[in-house]
């Protein structure tokens, strides 16, 4: 088994000033780091879920990615800033140290924050809400390690966000 090392966040947050909604992971994945860029594992399943969600095409690029959350009013972030981490394993964070929220709150028109998964909304909820005072809804997983949830159930959950975005 791979050891543990200490990961600083590679990525820069998605938003703009008309970003509504927020959606927090907690760290890129090995293969989103390989890639440098936000959910870049195959399996992994955001995209599909955002696109068949705000009724739009499954982006292809980076840069389709990027129209496509500022377009719908979704900024796109990680909870952490740091951490001791092990692959791509939620479960084996350590020493978590959170990103500053703040300038991007203060920038853009944020009314909800989601979580993608339970560890993000947790690490959100104990560290992170105490400065910003702003609920987080905790939305499943679409890491392909949630294979408790078919792709239509994931589509169906993450529904709820159309009620914030523009």
């Amino acid at each position: 088994m791979r050891k543990e090392e200490i990961l600083v966040h590679p990525f820069l947050p998605i938003y703009d000033k008309n970003s509504r909604i927020l959606i927090l992971g907690t760290m890129p994945s090995v293969v989103s780091r390989q890639n440098q860029f936000y959910y870049a594992h195959p399996q992994n399943r955001f995209w599909k879920v955002l696109s068949h969600v705000l009724g739009t095409r499954l982006p292809e690029t980076t840069r389709e990615k990027k129209e496509m959350l500022l377009s719908h009013g979704i900024a796109l972030w990680d909870v952490l800033a740091s951490c001791r981490i092990r692959m791509s394993q939620d479960s084996s964070i350590k020493d978590p140290v959170v990103n500053d929220l703040g300038y991007l709150l203060q920038h853009a028109r944020i009314c909800a924050i989601c979580a993608n998964g339970s560890k993000a909304g947790s690490l959100y909820r104990k560290l992170v809400y105490p400065n910003t005072g702003i609920a987080c809804t905790v939305l499943p997983s679409t890491s392909p390690a949630n294979a408790r949830y078919s792709l239509e159930k994931l589509i169906k959950e993450w529904a709820v966000i159309r009620e914030y975005l523009i």
